[in-house]
């Protein structure tokens, strides 16, 4: 192994110094990495989805899933067990370009996500991901065009040179990952095609006779339905084309459900304000809460009941309420307009970044998009001329658990006043006792809500009015308009808000006597809620989840006008899906940008920022409130917001222990109620901390980064700060309640080399 290892360590500064020349110097780095790569790679695939024939697409199709798995699992994997340094960090003479690739785990933050680095920091070697991922694309690119190879395989070779002639990799890295690629590419493409050969068969006949090979497609039955009608072998009442997407779809959701409980699990993620702030209300049920109903509560207390006081516990359900939602969308769409419309909008959903967070985060968007879709499929049966009071019963239950989930499901009684003064045919229900029945309940499981607030002075009436600007003067500004146009059109993919916005008006030029019910019933449960919120951000700005509802009603219709025009929507569907989960992708692990663009963001413009660096933040503080107790008295903390109360809380063990006992992290107080630890007495220090002492943390404005930031960033230059503002004073009513209060200063909290957080922390003497 001595000599194995002295022999590459010569090959690599042969190859590192000796070669050295100022056009290796020059081509070497742009070859390891580009900015241009990935654009580039990213349209080529778009097209291919668009234009290319089948054997391109299987091409595709086997790159877009060995190549990541293969990287993530195999080569990296057997890269972090070896943790071999990499040339730089132990050969002072060799020499270093462009960047050094992924690999390093930030020790400061003890984050399980990669980070990628454009110095020294990532220093794991054997093997080379670049060689691994080249040999890869070459061997898959080799399986279906064999005249690739002329091309693939010396710019497979070219990368992994680079790699060794850049200082970051030896020969015996490139050597493995380039054996390693190769390997799990062909093992890869083996394995899919032995899964299709007893998947196909048994599950996709039709398909499975017309494409049997995925490695060779030419070599398939041009005209499936005649050999269909003529193969005894083929059952072809389980054989149709609307059972096969069907079974795709529930295979596309299965594995959508496990992927995102995995990555749950693996923590890449920390808790958000509100999942933290939520989770405290389990440990205290009640019949409502001061800013949102009791639904949110009882289902953290179900989800933690079952996996305890951890990340997944909180987050179980959200990937399960996606999973139950598809199901239901796919099956009704398949009922109603047709199976293949169905698994294209399970896509859409899915590659829609606003809908894509709430299949992960636990707040109260996820079970009240639900409800409302429950109450929409129901509702369409109930309004059919042989409609039973039955199906209105289940509408009603479904809206009523909606309200008690998020109080916007209410919008829903007006999107049914809106149907039914449009669509005549259904107005004949009116006059029997299914809608009023309906109605009815809806209003039982409002009480809960109603009682508490009378108990409670009609707080949350105050506080939702508050939130929506009722109380505020009417000063019409197109700022807000502005604002709502773009984000939405971002966070609902701007292929999709285009496309909807299109089939809604595109419908609502039609003749009233040409118009489907079912297009109608569509544009009724989505556009009233979608335009509403849009003119009142004139008088007051919108937060972009207030229309989740709407959405997938929206995007319903917009599946059912566009599956008419096949021809026209067909490079737009695949552009929308690949841009879509590309972004998807990003807000999943944003560290991807990293691979794109050669850096990473900023971490004050990183889009994990709230829900990184947490766990790094509670450490911090519980190291300073230690030293405070070390002098000799018990110390808490107390937070300047009820998020944050509930982050601390949950990421430190102590304070999750002492819940039951009383609590160890407190929100500042206040005279009047302003959030929902207002209400419990324990969280009230003045009653049972006398004499104690306490870190008190406020959290800071990110630092504000330079004018053209951007432009900087992408051209990789240093990006520098604008001025920073003073910090935040230390409330009046903190340094009257203590004796004597120290400033501890400011502190900021990284990832690697990115600042995530600042917190300002004050060291509180003796609470009076």
């Amino acid at each position: 192994m001595h000599w194995l290892q002295a022999l590459d360590t010569s090959l690599f500064l042969f190859v590192n110094r000796s070669l050295a020349n100022p056009v290796f110097d020059w081509l070497m780095p742009i070859l390891s990495g580009n900015a241009l790569f990935f654009p580039a790679l990213f349209l080529l695939g778009v097209g291919l989805l668009w234009k290319g024939n089948v054997r391109m697409r299987l091409c595709l199709l086997l790159l877009l899933l060995i190549l990541p798995l293969g990287d993530g699992l195999v080569t990296n994997t057997i890269k972090h067990a070896v943790a071999r340094p990499r040339p730089f960090a132990t050969l002072p003479e060799a020499r270093l370009f462009g960047t050094v690739g992924k690999g390093y785990v930030a020790p400061e933050a003890g984050d399980s996500g990669v980070e990628m680095s454009t110095d020294k920091g990532s220093r794991t070697s054997m093997p080379s991901s670049h060689a691994g991922n080249w040999f890869a694309a070459t061997m898959i690119l080799f399986i279906y065009f064999r005249r690739s190879l002329w091309f693939m395989l010396p710019m497979a070779l070219a990368v992994s040179f680079s790699r060794v002639y850049n200082g970051v990799h030896y020969p015996g890295d490139v050597l493995v990952g380039a054996i390693l690629g190769a390997g799990y590419a062909a093992a890869g493409a083996i394995a899919l095609q032995a899964g299709w050969r007893w998947i196909g068969k048994k599950w996709f006949p039709v398909w499975h006779t017309q494409l049997p090979s995925l490695l060779n497609p030419e070599s398939g039955i041009q005209n499936p339905e005649s050999e269909t009608q003529n193969s005894p072998a083929l059952d072809t009442r389980h054989s149709t084309l609307d059972t096969h997407w069907l079974r795709l779809g529930y295979i596309a959701i299965f594995v959508m459900l496990i992927a995102r409980w995995l990555y749950i699990a693996s923590g890449t993620i920390d808790l958000e304000k509100d999942e933290a702030y939520q989770w405290l209300w389990s440990k205290h049920l009640a019949l409502s809460y001061y800013s949102k109903p009791p639904g949110i509560a009882l289902i953290h207390f179900l989800g933690t009941s079952l996996w305890g006081d951890t990340a997944f516990g909180i987050r179980f359900f959200p990937p399960l309420f996606a999973a139950i939602l598809s199901v239901m969308v796919l099956r009704f769409f398949a009922r109603e307009v047709s199976a293949r419309a169905g698994f294209w909008l399970l896509l859409i959903v899915t590659a829609t970044p606003l809908l894509g967070i709430g299949t992960i985060l636990m707040t109260i968007d996820p079970p009240m998009v639900l409800c409302w879709m429950w109450a929409l499929v129901a509702g369409w049966h109930a309004a059919q001329p042989d409609g039973k009071t039955r199906d209105w019963l289940v509408v009603g239950l479904a809206m009523g658990l909606g309200f008690l989930c998020k109080y916007t499901a209410a919008c829903q009684i007006a999107c049914w006043a809106i149907f039914f003064a449009l669509w005549p045919a259904a107005r004949a229900h009116l006059r029997r006792p299914g809608p009023w029945l309906a109605l009815l309940i809806f209003l039982v499981c409002t009480t809960p809500v109603i009682i508490w607030n009378a108990q409670h002075g009609w707080i949350t009436v105050h506080h939702v009015a508050g939130n929506a600007g009722l109380g505020s003067p009417w000063n019409p500004t197109l700022r807000f308009f502005r604002d709502f146009l773009f984000v939405e059109a971002g966070l609902l993919n701007p292929i999709f808000f285009a496309g909807a916005l299109w089939a809604m008006f595109a419908f609502w030029k039609q003749p009233r006597h040409k118009m489907s019910g079912l297009w109608l019933y569509f544009f009724c449960m989505g556009a009233p809620v979608f335009f509403g919120y849009w003119l009142y951000s004139f008088h007051s700005r919108i937060l972009p989840n207030w229309i989740a509802p709407a959405v997938v009603p929206m995007f319903c219709l917009m599946v059912a006008y566009w599956d008419e025009r096949r021809r026209i929507a067909k490079p737009f569907l695949v552009i929308g899906l690949a841009l879509g989960f590309f972004a998807v992708a990003i807000l999943f692990q944003s560290n991807l940008i990293g691979k794109v663009a050669g850096q990473l963001l900023p971490g004050e413009k990183d889009p994990l920022r709230r829900v990184r660096a947490w766990r790094p933040t509670t450490a911090l503080i519980e190291g300073e409130r230690e030293k405070l107790e070390a002098g000799g008295r018990p110390a808490f903390i107390i937070a300047d917001h009820y998020g944050m109360t509930g982050l601390f809380t949950f990421y430190l063990p102590q304070a999750r222990t002492a819940l039951k006992a009383g609590p160890l992290v407190y929100c500042v107080d206040s005279d009047e109620p302003n959030n929902q630890l207002y209400y419990w007495p324990e969280y009230n220090y003045r009653a049972g901390r006398q004499g104690q002492n306490a870190i008190y943390v406020s959290e800071l404005d990110p630092y504000p980064l330079e004018p053209g930031w951007l432009w900087k960033w992408l051209t990789h230059q240093k990006v520098g700060y604008g001025e920073v503002s003073p910090p935040f004073p230390m409330p009046p009513r903190m340094l009257r309640e203590f004796e004597s209060v120290t400033d501890l200063g400011e502190f900021e909290i990284k990832i690697g080399n990115r600042v995530f957080r600042r917190v300002h922390l004050w060291a509180c003497y003796n609470l009076k």
